[in-house]
């Protein structure tokens, strides 16, 4: 493959009641890199603009692609996103029914209401950051601020050409506006990464591992203050003081209803529950999505003014919990509530850390004045003033907007209780439950971590109940959260472990010190290698 020396930028705009194109060609001037690579920037800032953005286009030459490795990064954390190659498409809802995807309102997790999916081999797009790969040789494409508007990659091989679109459409601009900022590199992998977030300038919040227990992935929302005691008491077996125990979806009584717990549930409160993990010596996590709401949820029933609109009706950002709605972050109400949740849930209750969750929902569109990117990142500033110094793991959130912002960072869809779901399931959107996809999106993401916050790969399993995967399929899925992420939490009650179990689980937590000296794709098969205490071994999965 060839790196581009050249770009070209074409910028449509309304000026005066006008249309007015911009369009030029400029050349790429590399810089070296420490370890022989080199770098450049693709910049276009046109100074004052007084006009109304129609489109802005930049255009690359990636030439001799040939069998080189094509990673696009897809929009938010759950969003599939593995290595491609020049042959490869990318399906997105094509192929269901109309009623389908409206009714379960499929086009609302990812980027389906505002990306064309062409279904073509060969053409292939994501957001924010892309790369080409020949063996250990990455040719790294990224955004260097999304501010004004997501970067919008699409790349067709049969042009050999690399689009790239800002997400900017319709926006307003009175000032200074850069179209584009592009960080381009050619090295190895570290290289490539390390340059491009010094460049940005952005560096993890907290370099700390987090291990311990989630509660999602077991007893899902039939969880009570009884269950929840009862995984804690036996968490003794493997967990040691200063871990994190965290009470996921199911203690509140609808989503978007936080300022109490379900009272049948939890009948002794909140604060009781984190009291209890205290009293263990562990960090207390707590599970919420701050940004919607389900249809009947109370909040929904009172505040309907607090909804996001779009074309004058309450956004709909999924189908789970019955179907949920944005909540509009422009409303100063909504602001307040989440600014007494959160003093609520630090300050009475207790919690050290919360999983925040759903995120994608604070910005389904932009305005006039702020881009939908733009909105996303001032939704995750709003998120970290509310939660000051307290560790947030954020979750279904568009990656690029979550750098720097949050200590900890999914970076896969949600694993499921079996390999990669049933077949009309994979038939669905990219954001679906699949413990395979999980694995990959954690393999192929691997640079975020340790750079833009610390990877959440999700959780993982060695109980032998309520458990669909079998032992090699755990073994995989555990090792690849031990070796590519800093969150390691599982969902067992490990209070059940036997002596195998327990066994399993120490050699997992000294797997997480281990080097990852390769990783390699080889049809739909991944093999990664790596070096533990001067040993090389590999696992493999497809």
């Amino acid at each position: 493959m060839k790196a581009p020396t050249k770009f070209k930028y074409n910028i449509v705009s309304i000026e005066n009641g006008s249309e007015k194109t911009r369009s030029e060609v400029l050349d790429l001037l590399f810089s070296p890199l420490p370890g022989g690579g080199a770098c450049a920037r693709a910049f276009v800032d046109n100074g004052y603009w007084e006009e109304k953005i129609v489109s802005a286009e930049l255009y690359l030459k990636i030439r001799d692609v040939g069998s080189a490795q094509i990673f696009m990064n897809g929009f938010q954390t759950w969003t599939y996103c593995p290595e491609y190659t020049v042959n490869s498409r990318i399906r997105g809802l094509h192929g269901l029914p109309k009623g389908i995807v409206g009714n379960w309102s499929l086009d609302r997790y990812g980027d389906y209401h505002f990306v064309d999916y062409p279904n073509r081999k060969g053409v292939l797009h994501g957001e924010s950051y892309c790369y080409f790969r020949e063996g250990g040789r990455f040719l790294l494409i990224g955004s260097l601020s999304e501010q004004n508007g997501y970067t919008l990659f699409t790349y067709d091989a049969a042009t050999e050409q690399l689009t790239v679109r800002r997400d900017c459409e319709g926006l307003s601009v009175d000032g200074n506006f850069t179209a584009f900022d592009l960080f381009i590199a050619e090295g190895t992998e570290k290289e490539v990464f390390d340059a491009w977030f010094n460049t940005m300038g952005i560096v993890p919040i907290t370099d700390d591992r987090l291990t311990g227990y989630s509660s999602w992935y077991n007893r899902y929302q039939d969880i009570s203050e009884k269950s929840i005691l009862e995984d804690l008491s036996g968490c003794a077996k493997v967990m040691r003081g200063g871990e994190l125990f965290q009470i996921d979806d199911g203690w509140e009584p609808a989503v978007g209803d936080w300022s109490e717990p379900d009272g049948a549930k939890f009948p002794n409160g909140m604060k009781a529950a984190a009291d209890a993990i205290h009293a263990k010596s562990y960090k207390a996590g707590l599970w919420l999505a701050p940004f919607v709401a389900q249809k009947d949820s109370r909040l929904v029933k009172e505040h309907p003014d607090w909804l996001y609109l779009h074309d004058g009706e309450p956004w709909c950002c999924g189908s789970n919990w019955g179907g949920f709605y944005s909540l509009d972050i422009d409303k100063p109400e909504v602001v307040g509530y989440l600014e007494e949740v959160f003093r609520r849930v630090f300050d009475e209750w207790g919690f050290d850390l919360v999983k925040l969750d759903f995120l994608y929902g604070a910005a389904p569109f932009g305005s006039e004045k702020e881009t939908r990117a733009g909105r996303m990142i001032r939704a995750m500033k709003l998120l970290r003033r509310l939660c000051g110094e307290h560790p947030i793991l954020g979750c279904g959130v568009p990656v690029m907007p979550a750098f720097g912002l949050v200590e900890y960072c999914r970076v896969s869809c949600d694993v499921g209780l079996d390999w990669n779901d049933k077949p009309w399931m994979r038939l669905t959107h990219r954001e679906r439950v699949s413990t395979f996809q999980a694995m990959s999106n954690s393999v192929f993401r691997r640079q975020l971590n340790g750079r833009a916050y610390i990877s959440d790969p999700d959780v993982f399993f060695l109980r032998d109940d309520n458990i669909r995967l079998s032992d090699g399929q755990k073994m995989k899925l555990a090792s690849v959260c031990a070796l590519f992420g800093g969150v390691f939490l599982t969902s067992d009650n490990i209070g059940t472990y036997d002596g195998r179990a327990l066994a399993n689980y120490r050699r997992l937590l000294a797997l997480r010190d281990a080097e990852v000296t390769g990783v390699e794709v080889t049809g739909k098969r991944i093999t990664v290698s790596y070096k533990l205490n001067g040993e090389e071994d590999s696992i493999s999965f497809k």
